[in-house]
């Protein structure tokens, strides 16, 4: 698929919003011919499969837009043959990092994982940032981009608990460490259950390997069709005709 690449104008990658931020952290000095092959091979991941809703975070949209203008420039230029993809987000599409950085990256380690246990939790927890103006804990703080919140936001399912640590918050009536107790015991709470599941199947190795091997053969199967119609719309095997 990465052969399709020539109906997506270099112009139209360099204005990709997840590209340029790259690019500018790295300086933009000269940079690997990957930093443009990369979100090409994103839209040949969503492409091949003919996939109608792609499961993402608010950083990949550009991705998305990306695959969806070379399905609209192929099936304008050749024939039907790829749906336009749409993006599904989650209620909260793009997390902040426990470091405050824009977002989640394993690179950064400034990442909860879903395998950490209640304890490297806590940890990590405990060494969120908060409002950096905020030095003692009768200062009014700030909620609004504070890591904390967010995660309180995203994962604390008593609507009043947060509400009431907020309101104290901006007041100066409660210190960071009772926010980040409160955090922790509600992101355990979410873990839980996804810590049980994992530990069952690290027990039953052979069902996840049975179900990766399903899902690869439907995947090449779906691929392999995708490649027929590909060809046909292109008329690649002009050839065959003839013999």
């Amino acid at each position: 698929m990465i052969w399709l690449s020539w109906l997506l104008p270099m112009g139209m990658l360099q204005r990709n919003p997840t590209l340029k931020a790259e690019l500018e952290a790295h300086g933009r000095q000269s940079v690997p011919v990957a930093f443009f092959t990369y979100p090409i091979m994103q839209v040949a991941d969503i492409l091949l499969p003919r996939a109608h809703l792609v499961p993402v975070g608010e950083d990949q949209l550009p991705h998305i837009e990306l695959a969806r203008e070379l399905a609209r420039r192929f099936n304008r230029q050749f024939a039907e043959v790829f749906p336009e993809p749409e993006a599904l987000m989650s209620r909260v599409p793009r997390l902040v990092g426990t470091d405050g950085r824009s977002k989640m990256s394993k690179s950064f380690d400034n990442a909860i994982y879903l395998k950490d246990p209640p304890s490297i939790v806590r940890e990590k927890v405990r060494s969120m940032f908060t409002d950096p103006a905020r030095l003692r804990a009768t200062d009014p703080g700030r909620v609004e981009g504070n890591p904390v919140f967010a995660y309180h936001d995203a994962f604390n399912p008593d609507a009043d608990e947060v509400a009431d640590l907020k309101d104290r918050y901006r007041r100066g009536a409660v210190g960071d460490v009772e926010v980040k107790e409160k955090l922790a015991r509600a992101l355990n709470a979410f873990l839980d259950p996804i810590r049980d599941r994992r530990a069952r199947f690290e027990g039953k190795m052979r069902l996840v390997r049975d179900a990766l091997e399903q899902g690869t053969s439907r995947a090449r199967q779906v691929a392999h069709e995708t490649m027929v119609l590909t060809r046909d719309a292109l008329e690649l095997g002009y050839l065959e005709r003839f013999t």
